[in-house]
């Protein structure tokens, strides 16, 4: 065994820089929503949320770091690159939206507001510890392909899509930095070579910025005046004054929880597809835990493994990256950096490395599914395409002012927007695409049975509203189909069972080898 040594590689400074602004860009896109959308006060937020945000991450980015030295010490490697942490950014939305903001506008009382956010997040938490217990198996359960699947649309999607749109809205910063990582990420022989990528992306995004008149000093200025320390505090008082009054809140906090704790087992099974092989309970716990810290300390936002472990591997980050980005993440809410920091490196210098991370996260699958399997890949992108794009058409919707149901079902279908089922598809995003993955390769090799308890698990989750449903529920009137229709599936599956037995015992040769 050697000796436990954690050294910082050159591809840890491309990681690091990735991972710590998709992260900083997370923690601005919290303070943003919660003091100019939701109107939460500004001294709140800087000074309880932000800090306990930023200690919840470093707490998970700490376990990560551990685990890896622990890794590299039994396995004597050199190569072992760590788990990548972050806040759940979905969680983000949805606390805010689905939480704070209907409890602040009816009681106007911000501290009311947050206890039933803690609530919410320990609930979150709750899942990702005890669910530690029964992840390894579920990840054994299903198959590979599907894991990495799901995870791949979530990698095009959520990560790299929206950064892809920002890349084109600045092409003249952008599209060299793009260039640059194609050159030395995905290319054979490297630009400026000696210059680590990462690095160097950041001083060619960071110049063409400032030359384009992209980047003001005003703003420096600006930011400034978000400066200060702001030391998080014990709020387990609030998480207890918020207990009698969270039960209206939490049905969406049962689901959110369910498709955190595949985001983890999707990417846990990238580490190990990627050969770094960690162990399930153990970051499952190490998540629950830390979030359940953050909760305490006043956060009511969980952290997860983030995406993108296979390319954070590609670039040749090993394990201090995740350390540095979550004492980045510490520090930055600590002291009241985070607008500094991006009123100096703008964002069109970095989202590209995010559009990198989501290919390579894509590209995992498509090296390790055998052939015959290709098809569940493109199954699995479809509730991640169609969630993106629900997404967008709502957000559309609501900044004219509007929504689907006073434009018109029959409107948007004789436009060719077949809105309904565009609901229906992207509501319950990873969990569909987990499910309609399992059904899709057991047709495909021929595991009826298999096939049958996924069909039955759809019908369980979609009964309850957890999928093809705007909100949480009993199902009733159209969202009763997709009970009935995943019935009908598992029925079918059955049927193919029984003709494959009784072919089986006609011919004496099993079916999977006929």
């Amino acid at each position: 065994m050697k000796s436990m040594k954690l050294e910082w590689k050159r591809g840890d400074w491309a990681a690091y820089f990735g991972l710590m602004t998709n992260n900083l860009t997370n923690l601005l896109t919290m303070m943003g929503l919660l003091i100019f959308v939701v109107g939460i006060p500004k001294e709140i937020v800087y000074g309880r949320i932000a800090p306990a945000f930023g200690l919840a991450v470093l707490v998970a980015s700490l376990c990560y770091t551990w685990f890896g030295l622990q890794m590299a010490r039994q396995t004597g490697r050199s190569d072992v690159t760590a788990l990548p942490s972050g806040p759940s950014a979905p969680s983000i939305f949805t606390v805010t939206f689905l939480v704070l903001m209907p409890v602040y506008q009816q009681t106007g009382d911000a501290d009311f507001a947050i206890q039933i956010g803690l609530v919410w997040c320990f609930v979150e938490a709750m899942i990702l510890a005890g669910g530690s217990f029964l992840g390894e198996t579920i990840r054994k359960m299903i198959p590979r392909t599907v894991l990495l699947s799901c995870l791949s649309g979530l990698g095009l999607l959520l990560l790299a899509m929206n950064p892809m749109l920002q890349a084109f809205e600045a092409p003249t910063v952008s599209f060299i930095v793009l260039l640059l990582i194609f050159i030395n990420w995905f290319g054979k022989k490297p630009i400026f070579a000696r210059i680590p990528t990462g690095l160097l992306l950041l001083i060619a995004g960071t110049a063409l910025a400032w030359i384009s008149g992209m980047q003001s000093p005003d703003a420096i200025k600006a930011s400034m005046s978000s400066f200060g320390f702001n030391p998080p505090e014990v709020h387990i008082d609030s998480f207890m004054q918020g207990l009698p009054h969270a039960l209206p809140y939490l049905a969406s906090a049962v689901p959110l929880g369910l498709a955190n704790y595949i985001f983890d087992l999707e990417n846990i099974e990238s580490a190990h597809a990627a050969g770094d092989e960690y162990p399930t309970r153990k970051v499952m716990l190490a998540n629950g835990l830390a979030s359940m810290l953050g909760c305490l300390m006043g956060n009511p936002f969980p952290v997860t493994v983030y995406v993108g472990h296979a390319g954070w591997k590609a670039m040749g980050a090993s394990i201090g990256y995740t350390l540095a980005s979550g004492v980045t993440m510490f520090i930055v809410p600590l002291f009241g950096l985070g607008a500094f920091m991006l009123a100096i490196i703008p964002m069109t210098a970095i989202v590209p490395i995010l559009v990198f991370i989501g290919v390579v996260t894509a590209n995992q699958v498509v090296r390790e599914t055998p052939k015959v399997e290709v098809p569940v890949i493109f199954i699995c992108l479809f509730p991640w395409i169609a969630n993106w794009a629900l997404t967008m058409m709502n957000s559309v919707m609501a900044a004219a002012g509007t929504n689907a149901g006073k434009i018109g079902l029959d409107v948007l279908h004789s436009k060719g927007i077949y809105y309904e089922g565009l609901m229906h598809l992207g509501n319950g995003a990873p969990l569909a695409s987990m499910l309609w993955g399992c059904i899709a390769i057991f047709s495909i090799i021929n595991k009826p049975l298999r096939g049958a308890i996924a069909a039955v698990m759809g019908a369980l989750l979609a009964l309850f509203g957890v999928i093809h449903a705007p909100v949480v529920g009993f199902a009733e009137g159209s969202s009763l189909t997709f009970v009935t229709a995943y019935l009908m599936m598992g029925a079918m599956f059955v049927l193919k069972h029984v003709l494959d037995s009784r072919e089986e015992a006609r011919t004496g040769v099993p079916v999977s080898e006929a």
